[in-house]
């Protein structure tokens, strides 16, 4: 085996990977080192696939734009199967406490509110000054901002395959425009509300880490014959395959079936695997949990401190990568439809949750509103961010709303991954997709508005 540089096939995963972390490594310096961008609150990541972008298109750097793709697609799955094997730590809350199920229908009906915009705009357009666009592509302002790059990429190339011609860096630089929005205007709204008094921005939080932190009690040693990390990575990577061998027995079963219904579905079921894995990953959980109950086994082998920073680390990679691969000479021409896009989802979506978290974070409604702002145009990164201003000790419940509204918004946003295959069919399929989303968010705002008068009688 040749082992020389004239072997590309063998250098350049490291090459690529390399590129990735030192952008990483100087947009944390500059983040540090520039009051500008510190002061933006933009992640290091977003920065570093910025840097990255800008250097492949000057010619600097010989980006590989096929292998970004290739990591931003498993990135995102095994950062989801990451979350989804941590063990979950019973809360107390009070009885009846619906705050969970709340968030994840402010989750979603925010989604939908994306939606019924983004095809409202796209529909818009197509019927009047860009007749030839694809009228299903607004549905990538929800995708993008409200479920980040990871979702627009997949969504975009499943579009791309449909005939949306550059559908996938569409969706990516829909996502990047959350996360300014998150970020930039984010941290307006801040001050705006900081000068009208509603918010005082606070000093930086002090850590206080005990031991419980890093593990819980029970679990394998961390001296061992084996890394306890080890062990993680070896957990997701076993879930992935397993995801692996499930889909694809689902897509062969469903081909063997009917070839029409397995070219509407096969697509999204690869395009959105990490719905499975998260799906495995849940059921992993409670099989260990199951088996240590039993007796079967005795330690814990969870370490939720260390899947937080796999699935952290996961998701940066996705980041940089999903940036760093968007195609410029792609957007030509959506330039339009993108700037469309951009304000009014970030309108939209803050009037939205202003009517919403009212009704739901009423002890601490600017933190819940925030906090829901930051997540709903980035990720949960960009929530905690901004929230961190008003609350640097976390002390409001509004943080741990973002992760428990996050897992009963996979469950109610079920629903939203038929919505995306349906817009994709047809003009006329975009208008009942509309009607659809507007049927199922006002499903969504009658439970938040009724659990919200019950507590206020309560």
């Amino acid at each position: 085996m040749d082992f020389s540089a004239a072997n590309t096939t063998l250098w350049n995963v490291v090459i690529q990977l390399g590129m990735i972390a030192g952008s990483i490594l100087v947009a944390n310096f500059l983040r540090q080192r520039i009051a500008f961008i510190r002061g933006s609150l933009m992640p290091t990541a977003v920065i570093a696939g910025f840097l990255l972008l800008i250097l492949k298109h000057l010619g600097v750097l010989p980006v590989d734009n096929a292998f970004l793709e290739i990591l931003v697609y498993h990135c995102i799955a095994l950062g989801f199967i990451a979350m989804s094997l941590r063990v979950s730590k019973k809360e107390k809350t009070g009885k009846g406490d619906l705050t969970g199920l709340k968030s994840g229908a402010v989750i979603v009906s925010t989604y939908l509110v994306q939606a019924v915009t983004g095809l409202g705009i796209t529909l818009l357009l197509a019927y009047t000054v860009k007749p030839d666009l694809f009228k299903a592509a607004g549905i990538l302002l929800p995708m993008g901002y409200g479920q980040g790059p990871g979702q627009a990429n997949n969504v975009g190339m499943t579009y791309e395959a449909l005939g949306f011609a550059g559908g996938r860096s569409f969706g990516l630089a829909v996502a990047a425009a959350g996360y300014i929005c998150a970020c930039v205007a984010g941290v307006a709204l801040l001050n705006v509300l900081a000068k009208r008094g509603h918010v005082h921005p606070k000093g930086e939080a002090k850590e206080e880490l005990d031991l419980s932190f890093f593990r819980d009690e029970g679990e394998i040693p961390t001296a061992d014959s084996i890394d306890k990390l080890s062990v993680q990575l070896a957990m997701v990577l076993v879930v992935y395959l397993a995801t692996f061998l499930t889909t694809w027995g689902l897509t062969s079963g469903i081909a063997a079936l009917s070839e029409g219904l397995a070219k509407t579905v096969n697509t999204l079921l690869w395009g959105f695997n990490f719905i499975i894995g998260s799906a495995l990953a849940i059921a992993v959980r409670a099989l260990l949990e199951r088996a240590r109950k039993a007796g079967l086994i005795r330690r814990q082998y969870q370490n939720n401190y260390l899947l937080n920073r796999l699935s952290g680390f996961f998701f940066d990679i996705m980041i940089v990568a999903g940036l760093a691969s968007i195609d410029l000479q792609d957007l030509r021409g959506l330039w339009l439809p993108f700037a469309l896009l951009a304000v009014g989802g970030g309108v939209v979506t803050w009037l939205w949750l202003r009517f919403v978290c009212k009704k739901v974070y009423g002890g601490y409604y600017y933190e819940g509103l925030i906090s829901m702002y930051g997540m709903l145009t980035g990720t949960i990164g960009s929530g905690i961010l901004l929230l961190r201003e008003i609350d640097p000790d976390l002390r409001t419940p509004a943080a741990n709303n973002l992760v428990i509204g996050s897992s009963f918004g996979i469950i109610l946003g079920a629903p939203v991954l038929v919505l995306v295959g349906l817009a994709s069919r047809s003009a006329l399929m975009c208008f009942v997709t509309i009607g659809l989303a507007l049927a199922y968010g006002a499903v969504l705002t009658l439970l938040i508005c009724k659990a919200g008068r019950k507590k206020k009688k309560d």
